[in-house]
Order: structure tokens, then sequence, then C-alpha cells
């Protein structure tokens, strides 16, 4: 068992291996449905994230400056994957989440977009949606995100994580 800490300074019991969106559930269902992340001894994680060790939760919302952030950043990757099915030789920069949303930087080469386009793109976002399709995280070496992204001919990826530290680097699939 593993003890998690709320902002109040309640203490309750989990069986180790527990996520963020478990705990949320176990206080209310209602709960479970606004929580967009979770800050986990002060580190904003995924509400999938298994916490195997005591510690500090914040259940973050859309009230949270950090709650949106979370949101945002998953819309990034979710836009990017309607992008990557609509325009499968679409070429991916970075998609952080800013102050007030996101973005993208993509290269479509030699397809134009138009404005029209941003219609099909959010359809198959909210297709994808629908789908409610699992986010997989996972932790690998500089070295093998390196050859994960060579391999996909992810150019701009590779120079992004060549800039790197040497470690281990967290990606984000669901998916495509």
């Amino acid at each position: 068992m593993i003890k998690i800490t709320f902002p109040d300074g309640s203490v309750r019991e989990f069986e180790k291996g527990t996520t963020s969106m478990q705990v949320a559930e176990s206080i209310s269902s209602r709960l479970a449905q606004d929580v967009l992340a979770a800050k986990v001894n002060g580190e904003v994680w995924d509400l999938t994230r298994p916490i195997d060790t005591d510690a500090t939760i914040e259940l973050l919302k859309w009230e949270d400056e950090d709650g949106k952030h979370a949101y945002w950043h998953s819309s990034a990757h979710l836009m990017a994957e309607a992008v990557q099915i609509l325009y499968p030789h679409a070429k991916f920069g970075i998609g952080p989440a800013i102050e007030n949303g996101f973005y993208y930087d993509i290269d479509f080469g030699d397809t134009p977009v138009k404005d029209a386009d941003f219609h099909k793109i959010e359809s198959k976002m909210m297709e994808l949606i629908a789908n409610k399709e699992e986010i997989k995280r996972q932790s690998i070496t500089k070295t093998d995100a390196l050859k994960m992204f060579g391999d996909r001919n992810e150019g701009y990826k590779v120079e992004l994580i060549n800039d790197l530290a040497d470690g281990t680097i967290t990606t984000y699939t669901q998916g495509v």
C-alpha cells in the first residue's frame, strides 16, 4: 500500500500502481469527469501513470493553469494524429501548449492546406475523441528515440531530440 496526501493534508492509502484517475474516481465520479491531469509530488503527470510510492497529489481541472496546459498539450497530440491520418506525408516539429491554447509546427510539403481543410481536421479530431483511444506513455533512451523517429523519416523530431541532454525521453502514442 502507498499513502497519498491531498492538498488539505488528509492521507488515504491506495494500492501501489494506482493512477491519479483511480484516485479521482475514488473521490467522486463527477471529479473523475472533470480532472485533466494531476500534480504528483509537484510534477504534472498524466492521469494513467501509475503511482508507485507515497506521494502528494493535486487533481487538476480546467480552472488550474497546469490543467489547461495538460489539456492543450493533449489537444496538440490529438491534432497531430488527425493530420497524420489525413496527410500521411506531413512532417511534425514541435507541438507545445502555449498561454492560451496550442500549436503544432507541421510541414505539409507540396500539399497546400486551405481554410476548408481545418474543418476536415477538426472533424477527424472529434472522430478520434469518440474512439476513446488509449494514450500510451513510454520512457525510452535518447538513442532509441532517435532511432524511432529516424525510422519514421521524422527529420524535424530527430533535430529536436539531438538538442536534448542524454537520458530518457517520454513519448506518448495513440491510434496511429
